[in-house]
């Protein structure tokens, strides 16, 4: 349920995809939180400054998930996302054993975009999230964050 508690994280996501956008990186942003609520780790694309194709901040969370907590409290945890996962992020997310994903964006969405500004379309195949992991929630879009994903996405496009 998109209630006020998941507003205010994905705000954080699209505060942290700006921050990204800020450094050289595509905006994506992501917030891990537990069971109880408590922000555990968050995070934002870093491809550009690694040079690492996969590092993506969901993919990063998934794997800090499976290196700090246990196997209860990863599937009672959430991950708020920007954008909606990958199907690389999404298949990290069910292997670990993540609980819910609540996005801003949805994939779709994005290549949409991709695709209106000439923008070379990602090199895997958008697939929602529910799709790659059947397990898992996935919740979103959320239409408050359209214009503002938008914005971001547009100045990566120049």
């Amino acid at each position: 349920m998109i209630d006020e508690v998941a507003l205010r994280h994905l705000e954080r996501c699209a505060e942290l995809a700006e921050q990204a956008l800020d450094a050289g990186e595509e905006p994506f942003g992501s917030v891990l939180v537990g069971g109880d609520g408590t922000v555990l780790a968050e995070d934002h694309n870093r491809i550009t400054s690694t040079g690492d194709p996969t590092a993506h901040p969901e993919f990063e969370l998934a794997r800090w998930a499976a290196a700090n907590m246990t196997e209860a409290e990863r599937a009672a945890a959430t991950v708020y996302t920007s954008g909606e996962h990958c199907p690389m992020c999404s298949a990290a997310h069910g292997w670990v054993g993540l609980g819910r994903i609540v996005y801003a964006v949805s994939s779709a969405r994005l290549s949409e975009w991709r695709a209106e500004w000439g923008v070379p379309a990602s090199p895997v195949v958008a697939l929602p999230a529910r799709e790659v992991a059947p397990g898992v929630v996935v919740e979103g879009p959320v239409e408050q964050f359209t214009e503002r994903m938008r914005e971001l996405h547009r100045r990566l496009a120049g």
